[in-house]
């Protein structure tokens, strides 16, 4: 039986926005878990002198675990339109990137360090943002209006 199309089908580039988001989400919600968090009483605030690692690989502190819950929450919530999630991809990539330079520049032993991050935090966050713009750019090309119905199409930009 046919029903009719009603504009809820998700574009890939949607589907990749909500997984980015749930894995952001995910991974804020960890920080905040002692035994998956190591040196959980540890952890401060901010900067570099927390700690915790996430996985005991990644130097976490309440406002990077903050920052993945928002970013996680950005990706769910502007997964729902086709233009949201080009967003969220490229913009947030880019923010990744940034932030991925940011850390080889700074000296992490300084106040600079405020995030905090460490070597696997750094190209953690290269490998994201690379793979959040590849994604975003990927995803969205040849991808017409007409093909996604009325999700918030490349028109609505």
């Amino acid at each position: 039986m046919n029903t009719p199309h009603t504009g809820t089908a998700r574009s890939p580039v949607q589907v990749a926005a909500l997984i980015v988001g749930a894995v952001f989400l995910l991974a804020g919600v960890l920080g905040f878990i002692p035994g998956i968090t190591t040196a959980y009483g540890s952890m401060g605030f901010s900067g570099h002198h927390s700690g915790a690692m996430l996985l005991g690989i990644f130097q976490v502190s309440i406002l990077h675990n903050i920052v993945h819950l928002i970013f996680g929450i950005a990706g769910i919530v502007l997964s729902r339109t086709w233009s949201g999630a080009r967003y969220f991809l490229i913009g947030g990539g880019v923010i990744y990137l940034l932030l991925w330079l940011y850390g080889l520049i700074i000296d992490r032993a300084s106040a600079a360090n405020f995030v905090p991050v460490n070597t696997a935090d750094n190209w953690l966050h290269f490998v994201l943002g690379l793979g959040m713009v590849v994604l975003g750019l990927a995803l969205a090309r040849g991808t017409t209006k007409s093909k996604i119905g009325h999700t918030g199409g490349p028109g609505t930009l």
